[in-house]
């Protein structure tokens, strides 16, 4: 598991006994005991867990202090044979001053004292501010540094944190807390974390049940969060304490850093740890969704549709403000994609208060054109209002082809490209005519995979979905579809119900669909799986595999992602050279193939490494 860079992180609110640090010892190795047995290779515990945080005035008897020593002696010897990373609060004696620290441990040693330095409500009246002196200090006969620093080891740099901190240098942050509940304040820090791990991996662990209620509640949250997502919360006032587990995804982690500017240098001192324990496969408890272009909370992906269909609009009307031009065209084949640039191309005619019948549709019936298309377009334009003009290819492919000397018996690349092209023809020469802007129909799944024709329906003069993925754009339609009459909806309806395909080859026997693509490439939803991880995170291939498994195992087989990720890397690289010179589009999410300012890559660039790699992938039954 630590070849894909997933470390399994937990946070434990134990219930305290104030004043009684043998006693929270023993309920802090309970906690450390779950972990280990929940598959945990980090563990935070709350802040000044061993003593309670609301000691108030015991804080400054030797007694309570003496005692903590002691629960952390034996804490160290009882996790001596683990090299699982724990880091849990403790008051300490340094420089003649009392510091609120955190302790991380390690195989029964002490790697680090961590003292808070920002200090909140009454706290100064007990604990000196740490103020950034480096050092060490002497603690149960161990020579201990002593103040700010990272931990590292073979899998991640930890900081330690006790407040809303940013530590730079740091993958993963420890977060010791003992904040009082507040009505909406739990939401208010919920929203936090998830913002700071999008610098660093984020696990939160605040004092709970057992504290004293003198003059507050602790309610013992945990969260654990990564790359701005909640991945694990935990309950809040449970009396026998709380604990969450997740698997953090430190080479996601990595990706995201690399871009990000405001991570630079901190200067902290890192100190180096032993390797975590092994993660067990079992064990882990991370899940991937299996549609990431596709938000899952319903109401997320209602205003993504929103958005998306308001970005395709406006860079459809910037475009036409600038050329001057009054009209569009594009072809509409009743399939998914065209339907998707038409209904942009009718909000951008509503926003510019434009007749929508200067939209004008072009169906160009071909050799595969199927009845049900056909008649989805008819559909289209009663129920939208735009203009259409058909038509019919046949003729002209078939003189081409005897122009050429092509057999049209032969139903091979040719045959098919012809048909492209000579629809990119036509709509060249009918926005030259008209004076239109040419909207491009081709997704972004598509120029992924190189599943267009090279200066075919790959070229337009504006591609307006070529930042929208196949597994979106079906509920972008779906969002038109809430808002719309019977007419529109019905019609809408039958796109949707239309497989994907460029209807290049003829129909079969009864005037259906014979050309699927997914039958010839594999599942969209596999291959934008792929393309999202890939492009987004930079995963290697046994990673992409080892994820689709865990997100598509209740429908396909490991042989059969296996295949198609093979296909995707192939695809991938050798069609990059349609992708160097496609035609302006909006980028609409975090994943564009845009030569400009999107995907960068040469368009000869060898996939030897990435195919051997998948190749190689072991199969599991």
């Amino acid at each position: 598991m630590s070849d894909y860079g997933f470390r399994k992180i937990g946070a434990a609110s134990i219930p305290v006994a104030v004043g009684n640090p043998a006693e929270n010892a023993k309920r802090a190795l309970e906690a450390i005991e779950k972990a280990r047995v929940a598959g945990a290779q980090v563990l935070v515990l709350p802040e000044l867990c061993l003593s309670g945080a609301t000691c108030g005035d015991l804080f400054r008897q030797s007694i309570l202090l003496n005692a903590c020593e002691a629960a952390l002696l034996w804490l160290l010897e009882k996790t001596a044979g683990s090299s699982m990373l724990i880091a849990l609060g403790l008051p300490v004696r340094a420089h003649e001053r009392l510091f609120n620290c955190a302790a991380v441990l390690q195989s029964g040693k002490i790697l680090g004292l961590v003292p808070k330095h920002a200090l909140s409500g009454g706290e100064a009246r007990w604990f000196a501010a740490y103020q950034d002196e480096r050092g060490s200090i002497s603690l149960l006969r161990q020579q201990v540094p002593f103040g700010r620093m990272l931990f590292s080891c073979a899998q991640a740099i930890f900081g330690v944190a006790f407040g809303d901190e940013v530590l730079r240098n740091a993958e993963v942050i420890l977060r010791l807390s003992a904040e009082p509940a507040e009505m909406g304040g739990h939401a208010e820090r919920r929203d936090m974390l998830a913002l700071l791990s999008r610098h660093a991996g984020y696990a939160y662990a605040n004092a709970g049940p057992g504290e004293s209620t003198t003059d507050a509640v602790f309610s013992g949250a945990c969260m654990i969060a990564e790359n701005g997502h909640v991945l694990a919360e935990s309950q809040r006032f449970a009396q026998d304490g709380t604990a969450v587990y997740a698997c953090m995804d430190i080479e996601l982690l990595r990706a995201e850093r690399r871009d990000d500017l405001a991570v630079q240098p901190d200067g902290l001192p890192v100190i180096p740890c032993e390797s975590l324990p092994v993660l067990d496969e079992a064990k882990m408890n991370r899940k991937f969704a299996a549609t990431p272009f596709v938000p899952e909370n319903p109401s997320q992906l209602a205003e993504q549709c929103r958005e998306v269909l308001d970005i395709l609009a406006a860079g459809l009307i910037k475009r036409m403000k600038h050329t001057g031009m009054r009209k569009m065209i594009l072809g509409v084949s009743g399939g998914l994609d065209s339907t998707l640039a038409l209904l942009a191309a009718l909000k951008a005619c509503k926003i510019l208060a434009l007749d929508e019948r200067r939209i004008l549709g072009v169906t160009m019936p071909g050799f595969g054109t199927s009845f049900h298309t056909r008649q989805t377009v008819d559909d289209l334009v009663k129920a939208l209002g735009f203009t259409l003009r058909e038509i019919d290819i046949r003729p002209a492919c078939e003189l081409h082809m005897r122009d050429i000397g092509h057999d049209p018996q032969v139903l091979d690349a040719t045959f098919e490209n012809i048909q492209a092209r000579k629809r990119t023809q036509i709509l060249m020469d009918l926005a030259n005519k008209e004076n239109a802007l040419l909207i491009g129909t081709g997704d972004l799944s598509e120029l992924a995979l190189g599943w267009c024709t090279y200066n075919g329906d790959h070229m337009s003069m504006y591609g307006v979905n070529a930042g929208v993925p196949k597994t979106l754009i079906a509920h972008l339609i779906d969002s038109v579809m809430a808002e719309s009459d019977e007419r529109a909806r019905a019609a809408l309806r039958r796109v949707l119900d239309t497989p994907v395909s460029p209807e290049l080859l003829p129909t079969d026997e009864s005037g259906r669909i014979a050309q699927k693509t997914e039958d010839q490439i594999g599942s969209y939803d596999v291959h934008d799986f792929y393309l999202y991880h890939f492009c987004r995170f930079g995963f290697a291939p046994a990673k992409l595999h080892f994820m689709a498994m865990r997100a598509f195992k209740d429908v396909y087989t490991s042989a059969r992602l296996k295949e198609w990720l093979v296909l995707f890397l192939r695809r991938f690289f050798a069609q990059q050279f349609k992708r160097s010179c496609l035609p302006d589009g909006p980028r609409v999410g975090s994943v564009s193939l845009s030569p400009r300012g999107g995907w960068r890559m040469p368009s000869d660039a060898a996939a030897n490494v990435w195919i051997a790699m998948a190749e190689d992938i072991r199969i599991e039954n």
